[in-house]
């Protein structure tokens, strides 16, 4: 029988067992937040048994007021560091002291306490968005939360011309699976049908309004959104088809019911999905003219003079290539 604790619960166990009351000892009247944030499995709430084989173990992030960091971070590291014991619960554990400012600073390259704008939305990594808004929040003082709440999810118009992006980013795509396909190459068409499903994936945490994790979590993340356990086989079809001409068919479908959800949003006026011939080749592909019925939606004057160039989308396509947060500056200039 497993005896697997989840990561979360061990944490929250070592702030209230063992952090905190160090801190309530050595700093009584030090205001402070705690935290379980970062990189992990155990963060996305995802984590078993087989992830405690790396990098997995009980931790506290522990927040601090500016001033107080200034003057007394280096005492409450040294006080952590000596006092807590070296395992909890028969794992290493781990612990560090931030500022919520230099945090978010730290792991994306963002001010928190200025405004945010577009473009910094459109090159903020999804899954880094993900994990600093996930995860656990044990005790607040600080204002921890009011910085999740902040980056708690897209602004309307940002959200907006995302959705218009993931929409133009599957259209032009669905033609070339017959293409290839046609010209004797099913191992491309299948690729390229691969490449939709994750593109289409990507669009239902879009009109569920959640970010999507990382790689590795990206389809556990999908089949817990609201609409993922209907979509998933239909989904799959595209995946398990042997031919073009059934994968077309698959994505014929799969484009209809998000055309369906796309409705259900009420933002636009329904739409009717209609399958077109490109260049009246012998290709299938859906299309409902959802980019065109959502850009005049955009109030924004920023995301409207994005949106009026190529809809690139979040640059995702390279974004997440480059995620460290010291390279955001780069990506940034693309919207200049």
């Amino acid at each position: 029988m497993s005896t697997f604790v989840p990561g979360a619960e061990l944490s929250r166990r070592l702030y209230n067992e063992a952090v905190q009351p160090i801190l309530r000892a050595r700093f009584p009247d030090l205001r402070h937040a705690a935290a379980l944030l970062g990189r992990g499995s155990e963060v996305l709430g995802f984590d078993d048994e087989m992830s405690t084989d790396h990098d997995w173990k009980p931790r506290v992030s522990v927040f601090l007021a500016e001033g107080d960091e200034a003057r007394l971070g280096a005492e409450v590291r040294e006080a952590l560091q000596t006092d807590l014991p070296v395992t909890f619960a028969g794992h290493p554990i781990g612990h560090e002291v931030h500022t919520v400012r230099g945090y978010v600073s730290q792991q994306l390259d963002l001010d928190i306490a200025r405004d945010i704008e577009p473009r910094d939305w459109l090159t903020l990594p999804e899954h880094g968005l993900r994990m600093f808004t996930s995860g656990f929040v044990f005790h607040d003082e600080v204002g921890l939360q009011a910085a999740r709440d902040r980056l708690a999810y897209y602004p309307h118009d940002v959200w907006l011309y995302l959705l218009l992006a993931g929409w133009w980013r599957v259209h032009p795509e669905m033609n070339l699976v017959g293409r290839a396909g046609a010209a004797g190459d099913e191992l491309g068409s299948s690729l390229i049908g691969s490449r939709l499903v994750s593109d289409l994936m990507r669009l239902v945490f879009l009109m569920e309004r959640q970010y999507a994790p990382y790689s590795k979590w990206f389809g556990t993340a999908f089949s817990r959104l609201a609409n993922g356990s209907d979509l998933t086989p239909v989904l799959w079809n595209v995946e398990r088809a042997e031919t073009w001409q059934d994968r077309e068919a698959a994505l014929l479908t799969a484009h209809e019911r998000l055309a369906q959800m796309h409705n259900a949003l009420g933002l636009t006026a329904p739409v009717t999905t209609k399958v077109v011939r490109m260049w009246d080749r012998p290709f299938k592909v859906a299309w409902a003219d959802i980019p065109e019925l959502l850009l005049p939606l955009i109030q924004d004057p920023a995301v409207v003079s994005i949106a009026q160039r190529w809809p690139v989308g979040p640059v995702d396509q390279f974004r997440e290539l480059i995620w460290a947060p010291k390279n955001r500056p780069l990506l940034l200039r693309l919207f200049d």
